[in-house]
């Protein structure tokens, strides 16, 4: 895990290295300084001249100010080299999320991987932090500050001996205490990003249907579960507090009292007021030290969770990815589906897909109709491979689609998905998602085949009005019309509409298909809807019944011979003749 971290330090190596350097430095100052002081107070007992008096400040004053450098660098370096280091992870995690097939994906939830590249880096970044700083600082603290306490104390300073073992098991029980917790509390955080995730995007159904209530029942209680496990561990991390102060005031009490004795008994000649002052100080650095390090431990103890969650997505290698020697150039626009049998995970115990056997010749224009779970978007994410088959093969250009190079089948095979996403930024920017080198003129020649040029040049600002994000500026109809223009401006050997004409009225549905028709004749057209008007025109129309191809044929074929389709047919047909 930590190898696998190391690897996103890259070129903030040096300020990581820097930074424990000059606090190396600076705690080094820290030290010397009660020594000095220490040397100054028994020279000004013995009735030293000023001239010494002023050389002593002097060399503290220059102690000071290069400790306070050495800590200003430190701290400098520090932020710099935590936050590159996060600044890095989160490139790693987001580059590597691109790399991810739909499995992939379906193996973590959308809320878990934005919990991952948000509260857990945080987490990371700040254990980072402390490891080159906070945690270097302390342990060499602790044992410059005991070798000196012994220097200066004599015999004195064995109360540290019994003190730090007490306070480090005690430190030690908190934090075993705490770890379970916090690994339990990063689960519970998933769910309620995904609380937030679903609320946020469904706000117009909360609203439309009166649930704010419900959705605000259902987030306080993710909420009130996090606070719960979170104040355990604050209730057992606020122990540290007490046991500090006693081990602290413990250590005082001795100092001061065997401290004050020894003087006045020996008369200085065993300890003097300069040790003794040097002893204090001693005493409160090692304690503090003490203190920090066990928030150090603290602090690792969360980013401990939180890197394993990291290293799994970063570990997490693609179901998809391209054979040793890919295929460049797809022929044509034929597909065939030789045998295949498809589940989305291998424990499944049933196929989404079974015993699927079709041939679309390149230029065709493919209907498919079947009802809800009838696994009709499942068949076509097999031909740009966001899917491998469980069984059989996809064949594309003749070629099996494994064989490609994963852009080139893409580049291909354009899929306008159910899910019309659009992006914050113009109606030019969202269409060159489909090429980026595309003209303004191929921009609007894609618009007029999918019906959307009439309706943007009805904004104000035309091609480069803005669209907000997830396009809710515009109706599902523009939305569906735009997705499908930058589809066409991949110009693809086969066009994929999966229910994507859904919310444009039927006038405009045809005109789509007609000019698909009499513009792309060559490219091979497949469309997914659950209105028989919208597949009618087809070359041939499949019929989709619990992922098997139920049957194959014409519109005029399947009116009479399908149980189906005349069904689905007969229902909408009186669906219309009633809304007349």
């Amino acid at each position: 895990m930590i190898k696998e971290l190391s690897k996103c330090i890259r070129e903030y190596k040096k300020p990581s290295i820097l930074s424990p350097v000059f606090v190396s430095f600076e705690v080094i100052m820290e030290c010397i300084i009660p020594f000095i002081i220490a040397q100054l107070v028994n020279q000004i007992k013995a009735g030293c001249e000023f001239s010494v008096i002023a050389k002593y400040g002097l060399v503290l004053v220059l102690m000071a100010a290069l400790s306070l450098t050495f800590g200003a660098l430190a701290g400098s370096y520090c932020a710099t080299g935590a936050c590159g280091f996060a600044k890095n992870i989160r490139k790693d995690l987001f580059y590597k999320i691109q790399t991810y097939s739909f499995t992939n994906i379906d193996k973590f939830s959308t809320s878990s991987l934005v919990t991952r590249l948000t509260t857990d880096v945080t987490n990371v970044q700040m254990a980072y932090m402390m490891i080159i700083r906070t945690a270097v600082r302390c342990p060499f603290m602790l044992v410059f500050s005991f070798a000196m306490a012994f220097i200066m104390g004599g015999k004195m300073a064995v109360i540290f001996v019994f003190v730090a073992p007490v306070l480090g098991i005690a430190l030690f029980a908190i934090i075993f205490k705490v770890m379970p917790l916090f690994k339990k509390v990063f689960k519970k955080y998933d769910k309620l990003n995904n609380s937030i995730q679903e609320n946020v995007k469904g706000m117009r159904v909360v609203k439309s249907y009166v649930r704010e209530e419900f959705e605000k029942e259902k987030f306080k209680n993710a909420a009130e579960d996090i606070c719960g496990d979170f104040t355990k561990a604050e209730k057992i991390l606020a122990l540290n507090n007490p046991i500090m102060q006693f081990c602290m005031y413990t250590v005082m009490i001795f100092v001061l009292y065997f401290g004050s004795y020894t003087i006045i008994t020996s008369r200085g000649l065993d300890l003097d007021v300069g040790q003794f002052s040097a002893l204090l100080t001693y005493s409160f650095q090692i304690l503090q030290s003490l203190m920090m390090i066990s928030m150090v431990f603290v602090m690792i103890t969360m980013a401990g969770e939180s890197s394993k969650r990291i290293v799994e997505v970063l570990r997490e290698e693609s179901t998809i990815h391209d054979p040793e020697h890919p295929v460049y150039e797809v022929k044509d626009g034929s597909i065939d589906f030789d045998n295949v049998n498809f589940k989305y995970s291998e424990k499944a115990e049933k196929m989404a897909l079974a015993n699927i056997d079709l041939h679309i010749k390149s230029g065709e224009t493919i209907g498919i109709i079947g009802g809800t779970g009838s696994s009709k978007s499942s068949l076509i994410q097999l031909i740009s491979r966001l899917y491998d088959t469980t069984e059989g093969c996809v064949k594309v250009g003749g070629v099996d689609v494994r064989e490609y190079d994963l852009e080139t089948l893409r580049n291909q095979v354009s899929v306008v998905l159910q899910k019309n996403i659009l992006f914050s930024g113009s109606i030019k920017e969202n269409l060159r998602w489909g090429n980026k080198e595309a003209t303004d003129e191929e921009l609007i020649e894609a618009c007029k085949l999918a019906q959307a040029d009439e309706f943007i040049h009805q904004f104000p600002a035309g091609y480069d009005t803005h669209i907000e994000q997830g396009g809710t500026n515009v109706s599902g109809g523009q939305k569906q019309r735009l997705c499908i223009a930058r589809a066409l401006l991949k110009k693809p050997k086969i066009l994929i509409l999966d229910d994507s004409t859904s919310a444009v009225d039927t006038k405009t549905d045809a005109l789509i298909r007609k000019a698909f028709k009499e513009f792309i004749p060559e490219t091979t057209k497949i469309i997914i809807a659950q209105r028989t008007s919208s597949v009618e025109d087809a070359d041939r129309i499949i019929v989709m019944d619990k992922g098997t191809i139920h049957a194959i044929g014409t519109h005029e074929e399947l009116l009479k011979n399908n149980e189906i389709y005349q069904e689905v047919y007969t229902s909408q047909n009186k669906a219309g003749d009633s809304n007349e």
